[in-house]
């Protein structure tokens, strides 16, 4: 089986190889054969051409703006320019009290607004920072440590207890493999891990076969293919949809 290539554009405006779309229900021979990569791991000049290709293991930071214009576009919005005409209105007609009600509702809900935008900002910094910053790796065969923004789909990545996942894997090897997935499906016990392929449709808190970046091995031992880095991993998906 084989995997088509997508050079599309990223949802942060990356040009990219995109990762495969199901690796869980995919036997894990065949998904280090769609990825070019084997048991021994890539070599190191194919690890290099592929970092080229498909940029470091990192999340796009979200582009800033200061507080008064992310408070300011809080009132650029369909609803809210309803709301301000029907403000005009009633003061026109000297309504004063449902004038002031109606302005009181567009305030609020521009403040709401801004106080969210904010708190999701936040929450992609520490997403962010929950990246490892270290990831032991098969390359040529031997064992290394690496900066987890050099993974590139394809690398070997072996995972022990106490490691924080460096990117989205698809497990090939486990031993009594424990992860805490709690920062991505909010399953607080522990999840056991093994390597059978799971249904194409299966939810993500219960693909067994995979391990996710910044989520927590608790227990065992394991060895995975990475199948997706930076902003295509399952937590760059979720700081796109929040920022």
């Amino acid at each position: 089986m084989h995997f088509p290539a997508d050079s599309s554009t990223s949802p942060r405006g990356q040009t990219s190889e995109t990762p495969l779309a199901a690796p869980h229900a995919v036997p894990g021979g065949t998904i280090l054969d769609a990825l070019g990569s084997s048991l021994r791991g890539l070599s190191e000049h194919e690890a290099t051409t592929r970092l080229e290709q498909y940029g470091p293991n990192a999340l796009t930071p979200p582009q800033k703006e200061g507080p008064l214009r992310r408070l300011l576009r809080q009132f650029l919005q369909p609803l809210i320019y309803i709301l301000l005409t029907s403000v005009l209105i009633t003061a026109l007609l000297e309504e004063w009290v449902d004038a002031g009600v109606i302005l009181g509702v567009v305030l609020v809900n521009a403040l709401i607004g801004f106080m969210q935008e904010a708190k999701a900002l936040q929450a992609i910094e520490a997403l962010a920072r929950e990246m490892t910053t270290t990831a032991t790796v098969l390359r040529d065969g031997e064992k290394s440590r690496i900066p987890a923004t050099d993974l590139v789909p394809g690398d070997i990545v072996l995972l022990h207890s106490g490691d924080r996942v460096p990117a989205d894997l698809r497990l090939l090897r486990s031993r009594d493999l424990q992860i805490d997935e709690s920062a991505l499906t909010g399953e607080s016990i522990p999840v056991e891990k093994g390597n059978d392929t799971v249904e194409a449709d299966t939810v993500l808190a219960d693909r067994h076969n995979m391990a996710y970046s910044t989520t927590l091995v608790t227990h065992g031992t394991g060895m995975g293919v990475v199948t997706a880095t930076g902003d295509h991993t399952e937590l760059g998906r979720i700081s796109e949809m929040i920022s």
